[in-house]
């Protein structure tokens, strides 16, 4: 990358950055200027009460100017001490909401994107850019903001005192910048490239500590410690040496500008120190002067390391940028249809979907009647929880057709078809909140009497009582105070409290034990009542009375019919059930989990060859 292209694209971020966040400050930005003008003109009004208090009181023995010089000083110090506070007041009232205001975008961009794009970017890699790359860009810029301010105007104040003393000396003091230019603009580089590398190994990292404490029980029953300790070491490691090479950088650059300083001071010094002792110039004059080039050069640093720093918090908005600016594909229409009301029913018309180049769904076409349950059963990998994604615009098809209520679901609001919907599924989603707001979540609109018959006909009026604070107990992270039949449970009481016409069931009872099971199971029975239901189910006897079995394979629709229908059809529905239900002894589903045994009779058939089929069908 060459130094314009660079530059350019330096402009380009700052342009961005002031465009979409740092002009609504525009007043306090004018305000914090002022006091940073202020402070910065002090060093230079300080340099130059040099020249009289060594010319006038020190050498020329005036004790009448002692008072005088003596309030000047005490007044520059004040007022630099007062723009001092002040500005940095201002500024960090500027940069702290300018930080809400950039993390609440990228969360609000990132809960709007699709599947594909939280594939792409999992949560570790989310939090660091919503966190840690904006805690850099707010650090950063308040620096610029501060250097281009307080900096700028002091060396200015500071350069216009040197010159008027003497420009030869001035000339002569900065007679090594130049060769400055090119090591520094290396160095950016340089800084830049590390920058991006250790953003990048950070979001690594986050990723690996979120996998690592989300799966804490897992690791520690296949004795994993030891190997997640060597991989989050050896990114910690890399993260490490990148972080270090970007500090050297930074710091170079303001080291150079000392080197320069050095040659300079030496050189006015040999060719300024004759004239003082021939008398040519006072002592007061040299003294305004080296208090000046010497006050000089501490903005220049300053400035100079900012101009390191830059690089760091460059690297930190392309990828900032690259998330606001990344295009969010599933959108309401501009002219969205109203949602159906009453009981809709679900069609899929030819509907084809692929992830990558894998397959999802095959030309899938099946009906879901209103106001009846419909249960989607089939090997893991038959496209089932993918119908729930295309039913609530989580991905859209390739080919055909999704229709709710017989208006396909393109043509309606995002807010208005998913308003549609309740699901309960195996993974409750709860919140670090009390058990109250994990079910009201947000709504204001609920009566206490309302809010007790779901309580009652979601049996968490059950367990309740066994709580220490009741619905104000804190549910702990993701539930973890909770057993999963309560998460269940408490999922089926939001589920009951947002009253939607189409309920989709994803295995809401698979991971409980057989007395949880029949408690959530009963609460499931209420919550369906007078709803549209779709059911994905691997437990073959939570759906025996379903209106309607769709059985899928390998991305399609190739047997429907009623629980007593499929049995004496036989096939794969068939072969299912019998491989979970083998002589009324307790077996495992598909899935390893313990099943309840069916009656005797319901198990009686040939068995000759029926395992062998019903595993070839489920390979495929």
């Amino acid at each position: 990358m060459s130094d314009s292209s660079t530059g350019a694209k330096s402009t380009t971020l700052l342009i961005w950055l002031w465009r979409n966040y740092l002009h609504r400050h525009i007043g306090w930005l004018l305000v914090a200027l002022a006091f940073m003008t202020l402070e910065g003109s002090m060093l230079g009004a300080l340099s130059y009460m040099m020249q009289p208090m060594f010319d006038d009181i020190f050498v020329g023995g005036d004790t009448g100017a002692i008072t005088w010089v003596a309030v000047a000083v005490m007044g520059i110090f004040a007022l630099r001490a007062l723009s001092a506070v002040s500005q940095q007041v201002v500024l960090t009232r500027i940069s702290q909401r300018t930080a809400a205001a950039l993390r609440l975008d990228l969360l609000a961009r990132a809960m709007r994107q699709d599947g594909a794009f939280h594939q792409a970017h999992p949560p570790g890699f989310l939090i660091q850019r919503v966190q840690t790359d904006v805690n850099a860009i707010n650090d950063v810029w308040r620096a610029i903001i501060t250097g281009a301010g307080r900096d700028a105007v002091s060396l200015m104040a500071l350069m216009a005192v040197a010159i008027s003393v003497d420009w030869r000396w001035t000339a002569i003091t900065l007679i090594g910048v130049p060769v400055l230019f090119l090591p520094v603009a290396l160095i950016q580089r340089f800084v830049r490239a590390q920058a991006r590398s250790a953003r990048d190994l950070g979001a690594a990292l986050s990723t690996r500590l979120d996998e690592i404490f989300h799966g804490i029980v897992p690791i520690k029953l296949n004795g994993l410690e030891d190997y997640q300790h060597r991989q989050y070491g050896e990114k910690t490691g890399r993260f490490v040496q990148s972080e270090i090479r970007a500090a050297f950088g930074t710091a170079a650059i303001p080291g150079l500008i000392d080197v320069m300083a050095g040659v300079g001071f030496m050189a006015v010094l040999i060719y300024g120190g004759s004239e003082i002792v021939s008398g040519e110039k006072t002592v007061g004059q040299f003294m305004s002067f080296f208090t000046a080039m010497g006050l000089t050069f501490e903005p220049v640093r300053r400035l100079g390391a900012i101009s390191g720093l830059w690089q760091v918090a460059a690297a930190a908005i392309e990828r900032i940028k690259e998330l606001i600016d990344a295009p969010i594909h599933l959108t309401s229409p501009a002219n969205p249809v109203p949602a159906p009301e009453g009981l809709p029913g679900i069609t899929l018309d030819g509907v084809s979907l692929s992830y990558g180049t894998a397959p999802a769904l095959r030309g899938l076409t099946l009906t879901a009647e209103a106001g009846k349950t419909t249960a989607l059963v089939g090997a893991s990998g038959a496209g089932k929880s993918t119908i729930y994604n295309l039913l609530t615009r989580l991905v859209d098809p390739q080919e055909g057709r999704v229709a709710v209520g017989g208006i396909d679901v393109r043509e309606m609001a995002l807010a208005d078809l998913r308003g549609l919907f309740s699901v309960v599924s195996q993974d409750a989603l709860l919140f670090d909140e009390t058990l109250r707001e994990n079910i009201l979540l947000g709504r204001t609109d609920v009566s206490d009497a309302a809010l007790k018959t779901v309580l009652e006909a979601a049996h968490v009026s059950d367990f309740l009582p066994k709580l220490s604070d009741g619905l104000d107990t804190r549910v702990g992270p993701r539930g973890s105070a909770l057993s999963g039949g309560q998460r269940q449970r408490v999922v089926i009481a939001r589920a009951l409290l947002r009253d939607t016409p189409i309920l989709l069931l994803d295995e809401a009872t698979s991971a409980l034990d057989a007395q949880s099971e029949k408690v959530v199971q009963s609460a499931l029975d209420r919550l369906s009542g007078g709803r549209t239901t779709l059911v994905i189910a691997h437990r073959l006897s939570t759906i025996r009375n379903a209106d309607k079995i769709v059985v899928m394979d390998r991305g399609a629709a190739v047997d429907a019919g009623t629980h007593e229908e499929l049995l004496e059809r036989g096939g794969i529905y068939a072969d299912l059930y019998r491989l979970q239900f083998q002589d009324g002894k307790m077996l495992v589903d598909e899935r390893g989990r313990p099943l309840p045994a069916a009656p005797p009779a319901e198990a009686e058939a040939p068995r000759e060859g029926w395992l062998r089929r019903a595993m070839l069908k489920l390979v495929g």
